[in-house]
C-alpha cells in the first residue's frame, strides 16, 4: 500500500527518491532506522589537537564562497563565529545549501579540527544552536536528492500519523522479557532523549527481528529434518577419478575430504545440506565442480546463486574453463543479460538442455523453471535471505543442496544459524601459494606505502587500494574514492594507468573496468568494498587498506583476500592511526578461522554509536554477531514456541512465516 501520499511534501519526486531506500509506504518509513547515532555536545576548541572530531555551534560571520570543480564537484566555505572566536568553515558537495546560510543565522557544524589552519573540514551542518544538554542526533542512510533534514521530518510525521504496527513479540514473551511498547521503543529509536532509553528500544526491536528469523530458520530446520528423503545419485568412480585428474591442479587433502563428504550425500537417499566453508582462495569452487560434474554424469541440472554479478562473471568464466574437455551447457544468468539471451535461457533450462545456470538473485525468480534442477549452490550464502535460500531449494524436487562460505563462521555461532546443516571445512591452502605478509602502517608513514607500491608495479605486478569507508552515505563513499584517484594519479599517473571502481557504477562500467584490471591495462585499482568478493586477478600482489580501522577484522581478511591468488609473493598494508591491538592479528595470521573467532569475540558486545556492519540476512537493526546474546534467547523462546504449537493462536506471526517459508 503506497500511503506516502500522507505526508506533506512527498510527492511522485520525493516518491521515487524514497524507493531508491526500499521505502514505499509510511510503515517503510518508519521501520528505517538509523544506522548510527551522533551525540551532540559542545567541544571546547581550545582543548581539541589535530584532527580531532569537533561539535561547535556559532553564528555566520560571511556569506559563502562556492568553489567548483570538475564533474559537478564543489567546495563551500565561510566564516563562523563562536564564543569570543572566528573560525573557518570547509564543506565538500553542499554547495545546495548556500542559500540557507545567511550572516548570523545559528547554526551546528559537525567534522575534523584542522588546527594548524583554524578550519573545521565540515561532514555535517545543522540549522540549530546546541543546548547545554547533550543531545542524541540519529543519523540515517540517505540517497542523492534526498537531503537527512527532510528525511528526518517525513520519519517524525509518519510516527504521528500513529499507523497501524503489528507487534511480532507474543505478549507472554514481552512480559517475560519486561519488553517495553513497540510503538514507544519505535518512537525512541528515531528520536532518543538519553542512551538508556535507546538501549531499552534497540533490545526490544532487535529481539522482535532475530525472534522472528529464528522461527523462520527453525521451522525450516524442521522441513529438512522431516522431508530427509531425496534422490539418489549414481557416483561414477572412475569418470570423477578422471576429471580429478584432469584438473590443472593436485587437490588439497581437505579438499578431498570435502569432495568425499559431499559424494557420500550425494549418493544417499536423503538431500544434502551442508555448508562448505573455506578461507578466501582454498579452492571451494573446485569442490563445487565436482558435484556439478556428479549431477551431470547423472543427468541432473545445477544452479548456483552468488550475491553480485562480479562475482557470478568470475565464476562462469572460471567455471567455463574447468569443464573446457566436457560437454557440459553452461549459462551466465544475470540483471544484465539481455531479455533475448534470457528467453532462450528459460527455455534452455526448461527444456533440461542447460546442465548449469551461474547468477544472481536471477536464477529464483518466477519465470525460470528447471526440467530436473537435481543441486543448488548458494555462494556466500550469509549474503542472502532464509526466503532467498529457500526459494531456489523449491525450485526442483528435493535437491541436494550446498550453501559455500569464504567467511568463516564460528563453531558456536554455525550451530545456532545452521544448527541443521553438515558442515565441511576448508583449512589447508593450495600448495603453490604463498602466505600474504601484512603490515601495519601509520598515515604518516606513507611514504614508505608509495614506495612499497612502487616496487610492485615495477615487477610489472597490480596493486588494489581500498578508500575509506566513510560513514555517512554511499555518496561520501564515492567522493573518497574519487578524491584517492586523483592522488594516485599525481603520484603514478605519469607510467602507470590508475583504475576506479565503486557501487554506484553500472554492471557494465564493472564489468569493464575488471576486464581491463584483469587484462593489466590497469596497474593501480582503487575501490570501494565491492571488491571484497569475485575478483581474481592473479597478477595482483598488494592490497592497500586506507583507515583500516573503521573495518571489521572479517572484513579486512576478505578484502586481504583478493591477493595471493597464484604462486607470487603478496602483500598487504593496512593503514591506520588507531586500534593498533586489534588490527595487529592480521599481521599474525592469515587465517580465516581464527580472524573469525578474533571478530566474533571483539564485536559480541557491539557498540550502540558504531556504524551497523551486519550485511547479514539483511537485517534492518539486528547484526548477528554484535547481538548473539539476544540472538540465543530468540533461539531459545522460538523452540519451546514451535515445540508447543503456538503459531496457529497468533495468525500474524503464522501470516509472515507462511509467506516466507510456506508453512503448510
Amino acid at each position: 500500500m503506497n500511503d506516502l501520499n500522507l505526508i506533506k511534501g512527498i510527492g511522485p519526486k520525493t516518491s521515487l527518491y524514497l524507493s531508491k531506500l526500499d521505502i514505499y509506504s509510511v510503515n517503510d518509513l518508519i521501520n528505517h532506522f538509523p544506522f548510527r547515532y551522533e551525540v551532540l555536545s559542545r567541544s571546547d576548541i581550545f582543548s581539541l589537537k589535530q584532527d580531532d572530531k569537533i561539535v561547535i555551534d556559532g553564528f555566520i560571520d560571511s556569506i559563502p564562497n562556492i568553489f567548483r570543480f570538475r564533474g559537478g564537484k564543489n567546495k563551500m566555505s565561510f566564516r563562523l563565529r563562536t564564543g569570543n572566536a572566528i573560525i573557518n568553515v570547509i564543506i565538500f558537495n553542499r554547495g545546495f545549501l548556500k542559500p540557507n546560510l545567511t550572516i548570523n543565522r545559528e547554526i551546528t557544524v559537525i567534522g575534523k579540527w584542522d588546527l594548524v589552519k583554524n578550519t573545521v573540514v565540515a561532514s555535517d551542518i545543522i540549522f540549530e544552536g546546541l543546548s547545554d544538554q547533550p543531545r542524541i542526533e540519529s543519523i540515517y542512510h540517505t540517497t542523492n536528492g534526498l537531503s537527512r533534514k527532510n528525511l528526518r521530518r517525513y520519519i517524525d510525521e509518519a510516527l504521528m500519523l500513529k499507523p497501524q504496527i503489528i507487534d511480532y513479540i507474543p505478549q507472554p514473551i514481552a512480559l517475560q522479557h519486561k519488553f517495553i511498547d513497540k510503538i514507544k521503543a519505535l518512537n525512541i529509536i528515531h528520536r532518543p532523549s538519553n542512551i538508556n532509553d535507546l538501549k531499552k528500544a534497540m533490545i526490544r526491536l532487535k529481539y522482535e527481528e532475530l525472534f522472528m528469523f529464528m522461527l523462520k530458520v527453525n521451522i525450516l530446520k524442521q522441513r529438512n529434518k522431516s522431508k530427509v528423503e531425496g534422490h539418489a545419485k549414481e557416483i561414477r568412480q572412475d569418470k570423477v577419478d578422471s576429471f580429478i585428474k584432469n584438473l590443472p591442479f593436485e587437490l588439497t587433502l581437505d579438499q578431498q575430504t570435502a569432495v568425499h563428504d559431499i559424494l557420500k550425500d550425494i549418493s544417499s537417499n536423503q538431500a544434502m545440506n551442508r555448508l562448505l566453508q573455506g578461507d578466501v582462495g582454498s579452492g571451494k569452487t573446485v569442490v563445487a565442480v565436482i558435484a556439478i560434474y556428479v549431477m551431470y554424469l547423472n543427468k541432473y541440472q545445477s544452479a548456483m546463486m552468488v550475491p553480485t554479478e562480479i562475482l557470478a562473471r568470475q565464476h562462469y568464466e572460471n567455471i567455463k574453463t574447468l569443464f573446457k574437455d566436457t560437454d557440459i551447457n553452461i549459462k551466465l544468468l544475470i540483471g544484465n543479460t539481455s531479455k533475448k539471451e534470457k528467453a532462450s535461457i528459460y527455455q534452455g533450462l526448461e527444456e533440461g538442455v542447460i546442465d548449469l545456470v551461474i547468477g544472481t538473485h536471477a536464477v529464483m525468480q518466477d519465470m525460470v523453471a528447471y526440467l530436473n534442477l537435481g543441486l543448488v549452490i548458494t555462494d556466500e550464502q550469509h549474503r542472502f535471505g532464509v526466503n532467498q535460500r529457500s526459494s531456489l531449494k523449491s525450485k526442483g524436487s528435493r535437491p541436494d543442496v550446498l550453501y559455500m562460505s569464504a567467511t568463516p563462521i564460528p563453531r558456536t555461532y554455525a550451530l545456532t544459524i545452521y544448527g541443521d546443516m553438515n558442515i565441511s571445512n576448508i583449512k589447508t591452502m593450495p600448495k603453490n601459494r604463498k602466505e600474504i605478509i601484512t603490515y601495519l602502517k601509520h598515515p604518516k608513514e606513507i611514504k614508505e606505502v608509495l614506495e612499497a607500491i612502487h616496487k610492485e608495479l615495477l615487477l610489472h605486478h597490480q596493486v588494489y587500494v581500498v578508500a575509506p569507508l566513510i560513514e555517512e552515505s554511499e555518496n561520501s563513499d564515492l567522493e573518497n574514492v574519487n578524491k584517492l584517484k586523483r592522488q594516485f594519479e599525481l603520484a603514478f599517473g605519469k607510467n602507470y594507468k590508475v583504475g576506479m571502481l565503486h557501487g554506484k557504477m553500472s554492471t557494465a562500467e564493472k564489468g569493464s573496468i575488471m576486464d581491463s584490471f584483469a587484462n593489466n591495462e590497469i596497474n593501480i585499482l582503487i575501490s570501494t568494498t565491492v571488491i571484497e568478493v569475485g575478483i581474481d586477478v592473479k597478477n595482483a600482489t598488494l592490497m592497500v587498506i586506507f583507515d583500516a580501522k573503521r573495518f571489521g577484522l572479517s572484513t579486512l581478511h576478505q578484502l586481504r583476500g583478493r591477493v595471493g591468488r597464484s604462486d607470487l609473493q603478496s602483500y598487504c598494508i593496512l593503514i591506520s592511526d588507531k586500534e593498533k591491538e586489534r588490527l595487529k592479528i592480521m599481521t599474525e595470521t592469515n587465517d580465516g578461522f581464527e580472524i573469525s573467532e578474533e571478530d566474533f569475540r571483539l564485536r559480541g558486545q557491539g557498540d550502540l554509536f558504531g556504524v551497523k556492519q551486519s550485511g547479514d540476512m539483511s537485517f534492518k537493526i539486528a547484526d548477528l554477531k554484535k547481538d548473539f546474546k539476544i540472538l540465543i534467547q530468540a533461539k531459545n523462546d522460538a523452540e519451546i514456541f514451535i515445540n508447543n504449537n503456538l503459531i496457529g493462536k497468533y495468525p500474524h506471526i503464522k501470516e509472515v512465516i507462511e509467506r516466507s517459508v510456506n508453512l503448510d
